[in-house]
């Protein structure tokens, strides 16, 4: 009886073998030479279906942690998974919460003045800025899974809110109504959010490109800078607009009797102040908390200036009263139905989802440099569930902080509880201090939300985009233009827009290569990659670099029909042998639908009326039971199916193979 020796050195008989083979239902297509293709059992209708749910939604196994354990130990677990206070506080020290207290009380003195200013930006009393970093804090810490995100209002979310709620409401005339739909916009937002995580649909906000963000949030920085030239420049009638020529048009309007030089110098003084507290504190990793602390001295310099000399009776426009007092309830406010509530859902929507592809972008930043990881589909529901109890407590939509995050990493944060430190340094403020802001200048903080936005321009970023990939660079630049020149909301468009247009190209117009032979090697490679490669006499070898789909199976039929009749006319030009045999590398494709299927049936077809012969080389597990499906193989026939490029060239063009 025959006898092979298998890799461990043990001899089998081949009889043996091939039962055994049989036994666990293997297929392959065989070949003379010796190798195969393998052909996976077949699974049923529900197991496939399971397969790809699995891998669509539960790609991380989520349930495996949960096995084999009583139901006790489950319940915990499973607590701990919705609130990871539970998990991380049981090793909680004081050591710890010496590094969360320096990082909390670090971040709230940045957060008080930005949160005042970007209350201003949703077109909202300064009190609700303060609101909105008390509450949603409080609950991220709870249960959200970053360590050093900091929470609260942040810039290009309160503009889009502002722009967006403004155009419905006018927040001058009817404020408790602008202030209903702002508070119906958070819950939805969080509800958005929320239902993404607990139903693991994460992946849409990957449709937002990188390149498109980088773009989007350039662009918002610019408006958002030129919005405060009002505060700025002391102008009292500014255009509702967002677009730079309408702000231009409306800064220059004013320039001869609508700008005040006492407040142009309070802000330019400050500004300068402030740029300069960031330049140290990005030159000195050490001095990061003059950066962080510089806005909060700037503000009681600003306020105590104004007070003594009572400048806001010379034009220099003041915050006025900071209502006080903590959070009320605001369910009673919420638009749960009425003409407002079709508006709130849209507005929430598009809000929550900036801000949550903010907050997990800022997450995972973090996370890599501390070495750990965050889930984001928890992310999600902490970030939704903190909204929608936001929305109940008078808050407006809040999200991560790149800046605050920043600086309460750098601060030495540990856990979470360094939103609470801030939280609570808020509360306090509330309850104390916040008459003390009576008279804050408004250009004072339209000076911090400047300083803060221009770091939101990575001009370092955009620049390796256009480097890197020029149809990147036109979703970057789309959605800059988009904001500057339209508004927040087209820009954003405009972004997602580009972004999926980029995706349906690639599917669309998947890539192709001619192969040739690496010299002395066996190997096969790009032509156009490794100009040494050189072609097989006689055979034409093409790979094909995507998933066949009927998005793009005529056009990889026409396209590899092209690189025929291309080579064709080059070989008649150069007499050089007719090609006889047409190898299609299907390594890189890894799915085919039945549309893709036809579009290979239809190239069989032409090229026998060429009287050349089509060969496939390694299809994937998928392909080939597919293939073997829709009796592909039979009609193409088992021996022109191989493992590799090289087995391919070996049976049809021995001579080359025996040159290597």
């Amino acid at each position: 009886m025959p006898r092979v020796v298998s890799d461990g050195g043990e001899s089998i008989d081949t009889d043996v073998a091939s039962r055994t083979s049989s036994h666990r239902r293997v297929d392959s297509v065989q070949h003379g030479h010796g190798y195969k293709v393998g052909v996976p059992p077949k699974k049923s209708l529900f197991a496939e279906f399971s397969d790809a749910v699995k891998e669509t939604f539960f790609a991380d196994d989520p349930l495996r942690q949960y096995k084999d354990l009583p139901r006790s130990k489950k319940i915990w677990l499973g607590l701990q998974q919705v609130f990871p206070v539970l998990d991380w506080g049981r090793n909680y020290s004081l050591g710890k919460f010496k590094g969360d207290l320096i990082a909390g009380l670090t971040i709230a003195s940045l957060c008080i003045p930005q949160d005042i200013g970007y209350s201003k930006l949703a077109n909202l009393p300064p009190h609700v800025g303060l609101y909105s970093s008390f509450v949603p804090p409080l609950i991220y810490a709870a249960m959200g899974s970053s360590r050093d995100i900091a929470i609260g209002p942040v810039a290009v979310v309160s503009l889009l809110l502002g722009t967006l709620l403004q155009n419905e409401i006018d927040p001058n005339t009817h404020p408790l109504e602008y202030r209903r739909l702002a508070f119906t916009a958070t819950f939805f937002a969080g509800i958005i959010q929320a239902a993404l995580g607990f139903f693991r649909l994460g992946f849409i906000i990957e449709f937002l490109s990188h390149a498109a963000i980088v773009g989007f949030m350039a662009g918002a920085a610019i408006t958002i800078a030129l919005q405060q030239l009002k505060g700025f420049l002391g102008i009292a009638h500014f255009t509702k607009k967002s677009d730079i020529v309408s702000v231009m048009e409306s800064v220059w309007g004013n320039v001869h009797h609508g700008w005040n030089w006492q407040t142009i110098l309070i802000g330019a003084s400050f500004l300068a102040f402030l740029l300069v507290a960031k330049y140290i504190g990005k030159k000195n990793k050490r001095l990061f908390w003059v950066s962080a602390i510089a806005p909060l001295i700037s503000v009681i310099i600003s306020t105590f200036f104004v007070y003594i000399t009572r400048a806001d009776k010379h034009g220099v426009s003041i915050v006025k009263n900071i209502k006080k007092g903590i959070n009320p309830p605001s369910v009673s406010l919420i638009y749960f139905s009425g003409p407002y509530l079709a508006t709130g859902f849209r507005v929430g929507a598009v809000a929550g989802m900036v801000g949550l592809t903010e907050a997990i972008a800022i997450g995972r930043t973090f996370a890599a440099l501390k070495d750990y990881q965050i889930d984001g589909n928890k992310e999600m529901v902490a970030l939704g569930t903190m909204n929608i109890v936001g929305s109940m407590t008078s808050c407006y939509v809040a999200t991560g902080s790149f800046s605050r995050s920043a600086v309460n990493y750098m601060a030495g944060c540990t856990t979470a509880v360094s939103n609470v430190v801030m939280a609570i340094v808020v509360m306090l403020t509330l309850l104390l201090i916040t008459p003390l802001f009576k008279y804050t200048p408004n250009a004072i903080l339209s000076s911090i939300i400047i300083s803060a936005v221009l770091g939101l321009i990575d001009y370092e970023s955009a620049y390796l985009i256009w480097k890197v990939d020029k149809l990147d660079f036109l979703a970057c630049l789309g959605a800059f233009i988009g904001v500057i020149f339209s508004s927040v909301e087209y820009g954003l468009l405009i972004a997602v827009a580009i972004s999926l247009a980029k995706i349906l190209l690639q599917v669309t117009r998947p890539r192709t290569a001619l192969l040739g032979n690496l010299p002395r090697t066996t190997i096969y490679r790009n032509v156009e990659q490794y100009p040494d490669a050189t072609k097989v006499p006689g055979v034409l070898i093409v790979r094909v670099d995507s998933a066949i789909y009927f998005t793009n199976s005529n056009y990889v039929k026409e396209r590899i029909l092209r690189w025929l009749r291309d080579e064709e006319e080059q070989q008649q030009d150069q007499k050089l042998s007719k090609i006889e045999f047409l190898i299609v590398e299907l390594s890189p494709v890894i799915d085919i639908d039945t549309s893709g299927i036809h579009a290979l049936e239809e190239l069989l077809k032409a090229l026998e009326k060429r009287k050349i012969q089509l060969v496939l080389a390694n299809p994937g597990p998928v392909v080939i039971q597919k293939l073997r499906s829709a009796k592909f193989t039979d009609l193409i026939g088992e021996d022109k199916i191989f493992l590799t490029v090289g087995d391919a060239v070996k049976k049809f063009a021995p001579k080359v193979v025996d040159n290597v």
